[in-house]
């Protein structure tokens, strides 16, 4: 059997997580394992549609597809985001239906479970038969346990594609409505003294929904309030997992990212995430922010703020962005989850 193997980090061949596909390519020679380096190349997969549609070739001939990736900041990485919005801007949604995947990851177990949620709800909106998934730590190649299981793991994924077994669907189709808001005007407006508002949105545009709704918050309030668009800020590239900044918070980046981060984020009370919901996430963007945000590792930066949301979308019928907007608030940051506030009716 042919498996196109969807590597999601982005260290390319040397993601820990792509050992573990090596490895399952050893123990099943009668196989061929193909992997495309998706993360770390998705400059050149977005830019070229030749490198884009030779991917969507090999996946239209394998036999299956297994979504290889480690944990970034609660889910996936970014680029491996970018290109599953790829898969949808580009209308290639049909060259996954009814292909059987699997997703195989490793982490230190911190929220695996919601990155894992984020892959099957892609794969599912996709059409495509999901068989399981595999939830490892980054040392359990070298635990004999650990690897029977994962040669487990891999025949039953073979056996489902050999067999044809039928799978089940987990998350329901997301319906996105037409609704248009039309905001009214505030009963009375908020005086926040010498507190600092902030709103970080990714798309501030005056003639959809979000940018009604930020619109709307900011004349709630007595006193101008700042927002700034992600797009706006000198952002070079999505977090590559060096991990440099485990030394002094630092990132190799050099842009203007940490200055912003630093100076206009931390600085700010009461923080509000204005984002429109894009598939099983917010957009790639927002990942972007979220994984770049991580060259304070895993001290809570933004420790004691006020959070809250604004979101355009379904919200309400993706339970684990929910979580996972919950968790960027409360367990990651250790911050005041205020609420969240979408625009659906």
């Amino acid at each position: 059997m042919k498996i196109i193997v969807l590597n999601g980090s982005p260290k390319g061949e040397h993601s820990i997580t792509l050992q573990y596909s090596h490895f399952i390519q050893k123990k099943f020679p009668q196989h061929v394992l193909k992997t495309f380096h998706i993360a770390q190349r998705i400059k050149r997969i977005e830019k070229n549609q030749a490198t884009f549609q030779e991917i969507m070739e090999d996946i239209r001939s394998s036999d299956g597809v297994l979504w290889s990736f480690g944990l970034w900041v609660l889910a996936v990485s970014a680029q491996y985001m970018r290109f599953v919005e790829l898969i949808s801007e580009r209308n290639a949604q049909d060259i996954f239906k009814d292909k059987y995947t699997a997703a195989l990851s490793t982490s230190i177990h911190y929220y695996d479970h919601t990155a894992h949620n984020y892959i099957r709800a892609v794969c599912e909106d996709l059409g495509m038969k999901y068989v399981e998934g595999f939830s490892l730590d980054m040392l359990d190649l070298m635990k004999e346990e650990q690897r029977r299981q994962l040669i487990i793991f891999a025949e039953n994924f073979f056996d489902a594609i050999e067999s044809k077994a039928a799978t089940t669907r987990l998350f329901r189709p997301l319906h996105f409505n037409t609704f248009v808001y039309e905001p009214g005007q505030p009963a009375h407006k908020v005086d926040v003294k010498n507190q600092k508002v902030l709103v970080l949105t990714d798309d501030y545009s005056q003639d959809n929904n979000l940018g009604k709704m930020i619109d709307r918050f900011k004349e709630s309030f007595s006193s101008p309030i700042e927002v700034i668009n992600l797009q706006d800020i000198d952002i070079r590239g999505a977090c590559l997992g060096c991990m440099r900044c485990g030394y002094d918070y630092s990132c190799q980046y050099k842009d203007g990212f940490t200055d912003f981060y630093n100076n206009r984020v931390r600085t700010a009370d009461i923080i509000v995430f204005a984002g429109t919901v894009k598939g099983r996430y917010l957009s790639s963007m927002w990942k972007t922010f979220y994984d770049r945000a991580f060259f304070w590792n895993h001290t809570p930066s933004l420790a004691g703020k006020q959070m809250a949301y604004i979101i355009s979308g379904p919200l309400s019928q993706n339970e684990n962005l929910i979580q996972l907007l919950e968790a960027s608030s409360t367990t990651r940051q250790h911050a005041n989850h205020v609420d969240i506030v979408t625009d659906e009716c």
